[in-house]
């Protein structure tokens, strides 16, 4: 990987008129950006218009992945990935929709996506007067936080209040420098329309995941439902499809080297202007811990599958998660490392004293910033590896393990509130509860779960004497204890794996759950008075940092002006680039597309390059339809732009300078997975399936012209 001086690359995140494609802006902010200037032939009002029909209306928040519309129906095309839990979910041995893909030929055949909900944008509000009016008299961090979460909960009730259909969020901007209202339009009946089979949908499975070439069709169509009257409502074989008020044409030509492209969507999380301090702690102590934990629960998983099928299905979604984060964090250190990150942060940092201990004012106000940092993450080294391992018993211990702690930290929060719920509250809280039972059952696999219970009490048995775990440790110096021995005792005598018996618990009082005698909702009340403690702590350090990183954005604002983009936090945004190839090493140039015959090219008949023979009929006889390049001589595939996306990203629509479909981006390469940290344009490449791939699958492979004809493609 090229080696980037932090430096000059924060000098350039920090200086708009120095910037070329860097960016994941807010809607808010499209007015700064010179659309013209970067090629698009579409105004900022074309893209967002709070009083009007814009791009953004045909944009979705699907869980933690995007979508758009892309049919007057609303059809929604997104990512195979995206969709693949709900593909999961609704897939059986006798049906497994994963290997061999789902196609609804009509309306009527169209079935649920279990367990999903999408979100449209509707309006964005600046609150951030409303907010810090709050806490403006307020000088310590803790209750600081306190406040300000109170403020905009008051914000949120009284904006959403007697509104149908509508969630509002208020989400801090640079660190609370800034609050930002979103109001969105709730969809709660979602349904898989046509998923291809993941030999064509997870083509080169986790060994090509976050590289270049790219050879998979990482796409997905599903559909939103609505109730008659139009509003929003759980399934319903009454519901109808929703008609969306705005949705994406496609592009007739697709898109070639050198064209502008841009992306709408809801990038994660990015840490872009992070202290040296974080970069330490996720290098050597976050990203290593967690690629060992979930190398190692992806390797249990996988010798306990690999010859019940069953069991892999349930458990896909699942692998498929950790193995994607585990690839990512992966790349972060080695990029890390190989560019020298956390010195270049520090050298950065050395030039941001030179200027805060520049003027008197200046140092009054900023000089002490990075040490009172570096002294908050204190308390968290001193039990890290305690902390670690009491976090895997909220859910990576196993289901039943999760569910236990779970109906025991919401009977202590009831009871602290004084409060008995009212009947109406507990309804809505067993009917929310008994949907995440169902899919938590879905996929549940008992092999595998006794397996990450065990795990979980062998790790804490070696934790060191000075970070104990009382509850285990209270079941482990038992006479004759065996881990093995004691987990298979649990899951013989536990009700938990009854889900109505679950939903019976709700509302009991925490010594009525203990009453139970049951083995799991025993350890979560035991593990209830650390899990306190340790919370008490994070949170105290969030509010601390949270007040820290504020004002260290307000030096960098002073500093270096103001002309910056906040780190991605999930809410809608817009970023921008060309198609172009990039230069991984010496002498190595990677072209900006691939094509169906590098599908061909990787076949070899294993898993996951184990291509569908009508596909590969298809290419060997060049039957392309009306869906190939002509410079490519071939069906376009995938290709490589300079828009700045991450997690979360997946799905998005990326448009041509008129605003038309070209493709759905799906990844970014392994190169930069230092992004999140850092946007280096000569390596940073956003990754994504063609629109000319998506409807040749469709139409070609698929048979499904009817989805073509609703996308008003003649």
């Amino acid at each position: 990987m090229k080696k980037l001086l932090l430096t000059a690359g924060i000098s350039f995140l920090l200086s708009l008129a120095a910037f070329a494609q860097e960016g994941m802006w807010l809607l808010t902010q499209l007015d700064q950006l010179k659309l013209a200037e970067r090629g698009l032939q579409l105004g900022s009002k074309d893209i967002y218009n709070p009083d009007g029909s814009c791009l953004s209306r045909a944009i979705l928040q699907i869980g933690g992945g995007t979508g758009s519309f892309v049919s007057p129906d609303g059809l929604v095309l997104t990512n195979h990935h995206v969709a693949y839990t709900a593909i999961q979910r609704a897939s059986s041995t006798e049906s497994d929709y994963l290997a061999n893909g789902f196609l609804a030929k009509n309306r009527q055949d169209e079935i649920r996506a279990p367990g999903y909900k999408a979100l449209i944008v509707t309006g964005i509000r600046d609150v951030t007067d409303e907010v810090l009016a709050a806490v403006k008299d307020i000088s310590d961090p803790v209750e600081k936080d306190k406040k300000t979460e109170e403020k905009i909960k008051e914000i949120r009730e009284k904006q959403s209040k007697d509104r149908k259909d509508v969630i509002v969020k208020i989400s801090s901007m640079y660190n609370g420098r800034q609050f930002l209202e979103f109001t969105y339009r709730e969809f709660k009946d979602m349904r898989i329309v046509y998923a291809p089979p993941s030999s064509i949908g997870n083509y080169g499975g986790e060994t090509d995941n976050w590289m270049w070439p790219r050879h998979t069709g990482d796409f997905s169509f599903l559909r939103v439902y609505v109730a008659p009257d139009g509003s929003s409502r759980e399934y319903d074989p009454a519901n109808v499809p929703y008609k969306p008020e705005v949705w994406l044409k496609t592009a007739k030509d697709g898109v070639k080297e050198g064209d502008i492209t841009f992306i709408l969507g809801f990038p994660g999380f990015t840490t872009r202007y992070r202290s040296a301090t974080s970069v330490y702690w996720n290098q050597e102590i976050n990203y290593p811990f967690t690629i060992e934990n979930f190398g190692e629960i992806i390797s249990l998983i996988e010798d306990l599958t690999k010859n019940d099928p069953a069991g892999r299905l349930k458990t896909a979604s699942l692998v498929k998660g950790l193995a994607n984060t585990l690839k990512n964090y992966q790349g972060k250190v080695e990029g890390m490392k190989k560019t020298h990150f956390l010195q270049e942060k520090k050298a950065f940092e050395k030039e941001f004293l030179t200027w805060a201990n520049s003027r008197k004012e200046l140092k009054e106000k900023y000089a002490g910033l990075l040490d009172r940092e570096r002294e908050a993450y204190l308390p968290l080294e001193k039990t890290r590896e305690r902390d670690q391992v009491a976090g895997l018993f909220g859910g990576l211990a196993g289901t039943l393990c999760g569910i236990a702690e779970q109906l025991y930290t919401d009977a202590m929060e009831i009871e602290k509130a004084g409060d008995k719920p009212d009947e109406a509250s507990l309804k809505k809280k067993m009917e929310k509860i008994s949907e995440q039972l169902t899919y938590a059952f879905n996929d549940y696999d008992e092999p595998v779960d006794k397996a990450l219970f065990a795990r979980a009490l062998g790790m804490a048995g070696r934790l060191p004497a000075d970070q104990r775990i009382p509850a285990v440790d209270r079941i482990s110096e038992k006479p004759g204890f065996d881990a093995a021995n004691f987990t298979e005792k649990a899951y013989s005598v536990t009700k938990l794996k009854d889900p109505e018996y679950v939903k019976s618990l709700i509302g009991k009082t925490p010594k009525e759950l203990e009453q139970s005698g049951d083995p799991f909702l025993l350890l979560a009340a035991g593990l209830y008075p650390l899990n306190e403690e340790i919370n008490k702590t994070q949170s105290a350090f969030a509010a601390t940092v949270i007040d820290i990183r504020r004002q260290y954005m307000e030096a960098l604002y002073e500093w270096k002006g103001k002309a910056m983009y906040p780190d991605a936090n999930g809410t809608i945004r817009f970023t921008s680039g060309k198609v172009k190839g990039y230069k991984p090493r010496n002498a190595v140039w990677y072209e900006p597309f691939t094509s169906l015959a590098g599908v061909v090219e990787k076949h070899n008949g294993k898993e996951p390059f184990n291509a569908p023979e009508a596909l590969i009929r298809l290419s060997r006889d060049k039957d392309y339809g009306r869906w190939s390049d002509k410079s490519l001589n071939d069906v376009p595939l995938a290709f490589l732009s300079l828009c700045d996306i991450t997690g979360g990203n997946s799905g998005s629509p990326v448009m041509n300078a008129k605003g038309e479909l070209a493709g759905v981006v799906f990844d970014g390469n392994y190169e930069a997975m230092i992004s999140d940290w850092q946007y280096d344009e000569n390596l940073q490449r956003s990754i994504t399936c063609d629109i000319r791939y998506v409807l040749f699958v469709t139409e070609k492979f698929a048979g499904a012209t009817h989805l073509l004809k609703e996308m008003q493609i003649r």
